[in-house]
């Protein structure tokens, strides 16, 4: 497996009252049975336009952490996928609303040999920031830079056994095993096709085919990053379009509000649910709700401690208050069932968790723990300023204490969090997920597949059948998609409910805030938190 930073997920950082309610208490492809049949997608470049007077406004987007923490695209792993997507571009994107691969770079592509032949034909009069061409030739380099520096999501990569170039504009990949490539281009992270020779780490200048560029970055400033419009993008441009856009930091729910509604910034990312419900009674703002492929991991040490012990684990999964938590989340989170969020293949239904006290009490006492014997001390770590972890925390600490168990919670920013969890320092360690391409894979590889070295397994699973599982998923989902929708299920069960790894209490729903002027947006959760500003234009 390949390594470097996950996203630097925060929630949000205001008050959250608990209510009185809280105190108390689809598939992305089809599911054929029969190899998967010839893909293939079609798409045309926009026309350029300059009619009218252009559209000087910048758009300013309100991120509430640092905008970039890495500016390399083969191992970009962390929050700068909201720039880095407006500024690069895969051979193809999702589109959550079809729940397809659609064009981007490649026009169209057809799947052979089983699904173990692809090819790409690329996109026409397309050109690099640097001003060269975008030939097979330069994405076959970027692929396989991406592939050797071995960071960030290189693993989406991993079923690739060779990738020729096989005239100026045809790409032909030649994989181990069946793998659907066309998703797995349109990752998030580490599909980014790019000019190997422009590359600069130090934020000067970018080498994609987006359709904005780097203008200004300045660490660690309030406005750390300012993009301006390519004008040779090969998508053309028009008048209502955003051509300069702006990434203001701000911490501060509260204070983002404030400047939304003064007019100074046009997107704030994320609100509570107090503030988004004022947010849609506000003139000059609107509000956008979507359901996200993110959900929230309480994962318990499988490997030492007293969370070791089964019954402790099952325990805290009946100790949790799930409908109280989704209650005082006041529709900024669903109800989650099983791992893998509705939308995605592999999700099952049926399978929400509930609290069940006299369940939790029973099995410490088998444990030797309870009411009635010495008390138990549990360690936790969860995100520092995220309050949605925050109340989790509050709501499974008041059900424990009840039970003569005491958790020791402690937040911490997400470095210092994972550093430890690295070390196998807690005995629950809290954390978001969500896929870097729109595959439940994510899920079971990353998280919960065998590691001597934890990286994100931070239950420290380590369990020989549960492993050949999640390896024959790749291959399933590209030919037998009955048999892998079998898989994931078989594999969630063992995982939450016989080996009791992980307890999964809510799918985040995305609430964001804009300007009533902004037209365009939709909030796609392949790319968590990602506007594209290309799409957008402002009203008249």
């Amino acid at each position: 497996m390949r390594w470097h930073k996950r996203l630097l997920v925060a929630g949000v950082t205001g008050v959250l009252a608990l209510t009185a309610s809280a105190c108390a208490g689809g598939q992305v492809r089809g599911a054929g049975g029969t190899p998967a049949p010839q893909q293939s997608g079609t798409g045309q470049s926009r026309s350029a336009s300059s009619d009218g007077p252009a559209n000087d406004s910048t758009f300013v987007y309100v991120p509430n952490l640092d905008v970039v923490t890495d500016w390399d695209p083969a191992t970009s792993y962390s929050n700068e996928i909201v720039a880095l997507s407006n500024i690069y571009e895969g051979l193809t994107r999702y589109d959550a609303r079809t729940q397809k691969a659609e064009p981007r770079l490649a026009l169209k592509w057809t799947a052979g040999a089983g699904g173990k032949e692809w090819t790409f034909e690329l996109r026409p009069g397309v050109t690099f920031h640097s001003g060269k061409p975008l030939t097979a030739e330069a994405a076959k380099k970027a692929i396989e830079r991406t592939i050797d520096k071995k960071g960030g999501a290189a693993y989406i990569w991993d079923a690739v056994d060779k990738i020729d170039a096989l005239d100026d504009k045809t790409l032909k990949f030649t994989l181990k095993y069946p793998a659907p490539l066309d998703l797995i281009a349109s990752s998030g992270y580490a599909a980014y096709i790019y000019d190997v020779g422009a590359v600069d780490t130090d934020g000067k200048k970018d080498a994609g085919t987006g359709p904005y560029t780097i203008d200004t970055w300045q660490k660690g400033k309030e406005t750390e990053l300012t993009l301006k419009a390519y004008e040779d993008y090969w998508g053309g441009w028009k008048p209502d379009q955003y051509k300069k856009v702006a990434f203001r930091v701000t911490p501060e729910i509260t204070t983002a509000w404030q400047l939304l509604q003064k007019g100074e910034v046009n997107f704030v990312q994320r609100l509570n649910p107090q503030l988004f419900q004022q947010a849609g009674a506000t003139d000059g703002v609107r509000t956008s709700q979507s359901p996200s492929f993110q959900n929230l991991l309480v994962l318990f040490n499988t490997a030492s401690g007293p969370a070791k012990d089964e019954r402790v684990r099952k325990a805290l999964q009946a100790a949790i208050d799930y409908d109280g938590l989704v209650a005082a989340l006041k529709g900024s989170g669903q109800k989650a069932s099983g791992l893998v969020p509705d939308g995605l293949l592999g999700h099952v239904p049926g399978m929400q968790p509930k609290q069940d006290l006299a369940k939790a009490q029973q099995l410490l006492e088998e444990a030797g723990y309870g009411p009635d014997n010495p008390e138990l001390k549990l360690s936790l770590t969860y995100a520092q300023g995220d309050d949605d972890q925050k109340l989790l925390v509050t709501l499974l600490s008041s059900a424990l204490k009840k039970l003569n168990v005491t958790l020791q919670a402690r937040p911490m920013t997400w470095n210092a969090q994972w550093d430890l969890g690295k070390k196998r320092g807690q005995d629950v360690f809290v954390m978001y997920w969500y896929p870097d391409y729109p595959d439940a894979y994510s899920w079971f590889l990353n998280v919960f597949k065998s590691a001597d070295e934890p990286q994100f397994n931070l239950s420290y699973l380590k369990d020989a059948q549960i492993d050949a599982g999640i390896d024959a998923l790749p291959e399933l989902t590209a030919t037998n998609q009955v048999r892998a929708d079998e898989t994931y299920q078989d594999l969630q069960r063992k995982i939450i409910e016989e080996r009791a790894a992980v307890a999964v209490p809510y799918v985040q729903t995305y609430q964001r805030a804009l300007s009533a002027d902004v037209e365009g947006y939709v909030d796609n959760p392949a790319y968590p938190n990602v506007v594209f500003f290309y799409d957008l234009k402002r009203a008249a």
